[in-house]
C-alpha cells in the first residue's frame, strides 16, 4: 500500500481510537466501583441495545475477515462458518438466553453454581471460560497484525507485531477503565459501522454484476481455477475421509458452541429481565443473520473480482480478502475511490477487532475475579475486591493473547475462532445444559462435564495438524501430530456429556432435589432473579 492508502486509514483508526477512549472515560464516572456496574453495566440497557451489542460481540474478525478469505480461497466448503455461525443461536434462544438470564448473576459459574457445591464448580467453569476466551481473543489479535500488514504493504514483522500489542493495550485500557458499560457503546458503535460497512460493499459487488447473482457465481467459479467444483461441497472438506470428518466436527462446533461462549452469556445479565434477554436474542438473531448472507456476497465476490491468487498472495490465510476487494470496488489502488474504500473497511475491520477484544476480556477477567479469586480465597471477595482483582486479570489476560497472537500470525482467523467454539461447546455447553434440564445432576458430575470436554480438546489441538506436522502448523519443524482432525470437536464434545453423565452416576453425592426445584422455578419464571 502507499502512503495516499496508508494515511487516510490510519486517520480513520485514530478517530474511532479517539471516540472509544471518550466512552470509556465517560464509562469509569458512573458507579466505577459497582461490581453490578463494572460486570454488567447496571442492567440498565434496552433488548434492542443489548441486541446490537450481542452483535457486536459476535461479528469478529473471524467474520468479517476470516470468513470472505475462506468463501473466496474455498468456495462452497468456506460458506459452512457462515452457516454454521448463525444456525448457533438458534440453540441460544430456545435454550439458554432466558434460562440463563434467569439462573445467573455476571458469569457462567453463577448459573451451575445454583444447585451445586460451589468451590470446585466456580474453579472448573472459571478455568474453562478464560482458555474459552484466550482462544478467542488470538484470533482477533491475528487479525489486526493481517489487516496492518496490508495496509503498511507488507513491511516487516515489527510493525504486526507492535500492532499486536497495540490492540492489546488498547483492550486493557476499555475493560479497566470503562468495565461494561463502556464495552456495550463501544459494541454498539461498531455494529452500526461494520453493517454500514458490508452493506455498502455488498451493493458495489452486485453492481458490477448489474445484480446477477449467477454471473457473480460463475465468474469466481471460473477464477478460482476449480471450475465448477468451486461451487461444490469437498474443496477443502472432501478430499478423503480425514477432511470429511473435519467437516462435521467443525460444523459440530459452530452450532453448538456459540451457546457455550462466556462473552455471549454475560451479555444477558446487562438487560433487566428475562423477556429483555429472549427479546435481546431476536434483534441479534436479525442483525448477525443480515450479516452473513452479505460475507457469502463478498466472499464470492473477492474470488470474482480479486482473484484467489491475489488473496493469496497478500496473506496466505485469506484474511485479508475483503480489504482487497474494497480497493478494486473503488476503482482500483491508483485511484481516489479506491484509497477511500480500502480506508473506511479497513477502519471498520480494526473497530471491529477492538470492540470484540473488549468484550471477550471483560467476560474473562470476570471470571477471573467473580469465580477463581472468590473461589481461591475459600471465602467470597468483596464486590469492590473483585472489581480490583478483574482490572488486574485483564492485564494478563491481555499479555498472554498477545504472545499466543504473535505466535499464531500466519492463521485464519475463522479458523481460529472455530477452536474456541469447539473448546466452548466441550467444556461449557454439557455444565450449563445439565444444570438447567437434568434433576439428578450433581457436583462431581459438573466438574467432570468441565473437564472431560475442556482436557480432551486442548490436548487434540495440541496433538493435532494446527501445532506440529505440517508447513502451515504453528511449529513447522516439529512433527508430534497424533490427532488427524483440526478440529476437535467430533471427539471432545461427546466426551463433555459422556463425562459429566459418568461423574453425576457414580457420584455418592445425592442430588439436591430441592435445589433443583427452585432453580427450575426461576429459570423458568423469573421468581427470584437477579
Amino acid at each position: 500500500m502507499t502512503d495516499d492508502h496508508r494515511m487516510p486509514a490510519l486517520l480513520l483508526f485514530s478517530v474511532f481510537v479517539a471516540i472509544t477512549l471518550a466512552i470509556t472515560t465517560w464509562a469509569s464516572r458512573n458507579r466505577r466501583g459497582s461490581a453490578e456496574e463494572f460486570y454488567a453495566g447496571g442492567r440498565l440497557f434496552t433488548p434492542m441495545e443489548n441486541g446490537f451489542a450481542i452483535a457486536g460481540d459476535y461479528m469478529s474478525a473471524a467474520s468479517f475477515l476470516g470468513i470472505s478469505g475462506l468463501i473466496a480461497l474455498f468456495g462452497y466448503d468456506g460458506m459452512l462458518y457462515s452457516v454454521g455461525f448463525l444456525v448457533a443461536w438458534l440453540v441460544v434462544l430456545f435454550l439458554v438466553a432466558e434460562l440463563v438470564r434467569n439462573c445467573g448473576r455476571f458469569t457462567l459459574a453463577d448459573v451451575v453454581a445454583a444447585r451445586m457445591r460451589e468451590r470446585p464448580v466456580r474453579i472448573a467453569t472459571g478455568t474453562s471460560s478464560v482458555t474459552v476466551s484466550v482462544l478467542y481473543l488470538v484470533a482477533q489479535m491475528v487479525g489486526a497484525g493481517s489487516l496492518v500488514a496490508l495496509l503498511l504493504g507488507g513491511r516487516g514483522e515489527a510493525a504486526r507485531a507492535w500492532t499486536v500489542i497495540g490492540v492489546g493495550a488498547l483492550m486493557v485500557i476499555y475493560v479497566s477503565l470503562g468495565g461494561m458499560r463502556a464495552t456495550t457503546w463501544i459494541q454498539i458503535v461498531k455494529s452500526v459501522l461494520l453493517l454500514g460497512g458490508t452493506i455498502a460493499l455488498t451493493v458495489l459487488v452486485l453492481l458490477r454484476f448489474h445484480g446477477d447473482f449467477d454471473r457473480l457465481l460463475l465468474t469466481a467459479a471460473e477464477r478460482s481455477g476449480h471450475g465448477d467444483a468451486f461451487l461444490a461441497p469437498g474443496l477443502r472438506y472432501g478430499g478423503d475421509w480425514t477432511a470429511r470428518l473435519d467437516f462435521i466436527s467443525l460444523g459440530l462446533a459452530l452450532v453448538l458452541g456459540t451457546a457455550g461462549l462466556p462473552h455471549i452469556l454475560s451479555r444477558f445479565f446487562t438487560v433487566p429481565t428475562a423477556r429483555a434477554a429472549r427479546c435481546s436474542v431476536i434483534w441479534a438473531i436479525g442483525l448477525i443473520g443480515g450479516f452473513y448472507l452479505m460475507t457469502i456476497v463478498l466472499g464470492f465476490g473477492a474470488a470474482a473480482i480479486v482473484g484467489p491468487e491475489a488473496v493469496r498472495g497478500s496473506n496466505a490465510a485469506g484474511n485479508t480478502a475483503v480489504p482487497l476487494l474494497a480497493l478494486d470496488l473503488g476503482g482500483g489502488a491508483a485511484s481516489p475511490g479506491g484509497t477511500v474504500l480500502f480506508a473506511l473497511v479497513a477502519a471498520i475491520a480494526f473497530a471491529t477487532i477492538l470492540a470484540v477484544v473488549a468484550g471477550i476480556t471483560l467476560s474473562s477477567s470476570a471470571s477471573v475475579a467473580h469465580d477463581l479469586y472468590a473461589s481461591l480465597r475459600r471465602r467470597h471477595a468483596k464486590p469492590r475486591s473483585e472489581v480490583a482483582v478483574a482490572r488486574v486479570a485483564a492485564v494478563g489476560i491481555g499479555v498472554v493473547a498477545i504472545a499466543l497472537g504473535l505466535l499464531a500470525r500466519d492463521l485464519n482467523v475463522a479458523f481460529l475462532v472455530g477452536l474456541a467454539f469447539a473448546v466452548a461447546a466441550s467444556a461449557n455447553l454439557p455444565v450449563l445444559l445439565y444444570s438447567l434440564f437434568w434433576r439428578d445432576f450433581t457436583t462431581r458430575g459438573a466438574v467432570w462435564a468441565v473437564y472431560g470436554g475442556l482436557i480432551p480438546a486442548v490436548a487434540l489441538v495440541l496433538l493435532s495438524p494446527v501445532v506440529s506436522g505440517s508447513p502451515e502448523s504453528l511449529i513447522p519443524g516439529i512433527d508430534f501430530q497424533y490427532f488427524p482432525l483440526q478440529n476437535p470437536g467430533l471427539v471432545s464434545i461427546p466426551l463433555g456429556f459422556v463425562a459429566g453423565w459418568l461423574g453425576t452416576v457414580t457420584s455418592a453425592e445425592a442430588p439436591d432435589e430441592a435445589k433443583h426445584a427452585e432453580t427450575e422455578v426461576r429459570s423458568l419464571t423469573g421468581a427470584g432473579a437477579v
